[in-house]
């Protein structure tokens, strides 16, 4: 193939970003001192500011934290503009590992094989890794797809076999389905992703026009079913550890839960400093000045 699997990773974080959205990347990331901050979600794609713009922060050194990545919400008033992010922050070393498949976790590879945007460094050199963590996340998803998809078929085939099991192992509130917007909205993306990503792993196949056939082993077929098997099951106890962590470390959650509630229903809720401090103990009052205001109407 006249394209390598990093190479085209490497072009891809390089897509274009709102002004904004870098300097906001920076700024968030200079603070926390990580060496790379990748920027994902809707927002990439559309370009668009309104709403939650989605970032993770890649730290130096080593995991500390035994449930991670760690969750923050902030807002910032650019240009007369007040931007909002949720940013999730873990170490470069963690994320590596975790792309590669050598974790528990199935969330990292499976929403890094979607599109990033690497929108700040600390210097040039972080650059290498990042891509490698990318193409090690490519190769993982990859990998898995040719075990769940059909003996033969085209690339979107492989791909919806992958993110609807990977949909069905976490604790997610999305509708079954969610795997065909994924890949309607980012098929530029996808777009002859699997054969490279299948050549880089080392896992043969034919090609016959748009139609592929992976040809595994069925020793591995099986080893690698096996490995799915095992962290399909942490897949759903380990969302809903992070959910309950989140609940009492996400820094920033009042003012987030704040927002969501005034952007959905029109009610401004007012943070306090006690609110602040205590999302959970304020969750209740919220909940029912929110009824007495829908009551109202």
């Amino acid at each position: 193939m006249s394209e390598t699997l990093e190479a085209r990773i490497s072009g891809r974080l390089a897509a274009k970003v709102r002004s904004e959205v870098a300097a906001f990347a920076g700024r968030l990331a200079e603070a926390a001192g990580a060496d790379a901050a990748l920027f994902y979600g809707s927002n990439l794609r559309t370009g668009e500011l309104e709403g939650v713009l989605d970032f993770y922060l890649l730290m130096p050194g080593l995991q500390r934290e035994t449930i991670w990545p760690r969750v923050s919400y902030h807002e910032w008033e650019h240009g007369g503009t007040v931007l909002r992010a949720k940013v999730a922050t873990m170490p470069l070393e963690t994320f590596a590992r975790a792309c590669a498949g050598n974790s528990r976790d199935t969330t990292i590879w499976a929403r890094f094989v979607q599109p990033s945007a690497l929108v700040w460094m600390r210097d040039a050199a972080v650059r290498t890794p990042v891509v490698a963590a990318l193409a090690d996340a490519a190769k993982t998803a990859a990998r898995l797809a040719a075990a769940l998809g059909p003996e033969r078929g085209a690339a979107e085939d492989y791909w919806r076999a992958l993110f609807r099991e990977t949909y069905r192992a976490e604790f997610r509130v999305e509708k079954p389905g969610r795997e065909d917007s994924i890949l309607s909205v980012n098929a530029e993306h996808f777009g002859g992703l699997l054969p490279l990503a299948w050549d880089a792993d080392g896992i043969d196949f034919s090609q016959e026009g748009s139609v592929l056939a992976p040809q595994l082993p069925p020793g591995r077929r099986r080893a690698l079913l096996g490995w799915w098997q095992k962290r399909r099951r942490w897949g759903k106890p380990l969302n809903l550890t992070r959910l309950a962590k989140a609940s009492t470390t996400f820094d920033g959650a009042a003012r987030y839960a704040a927002w969501k509630i005034e952007r959905h229903t029109g009610v401004a809720i007012e943070v306090t400093p006690w609110r602040e401090k205590h999302p959970l103990l304020a969750a209740p009052g919220v909940l029912f000045r929110l009824w007495r205001a829908k009551r109202a109407r």
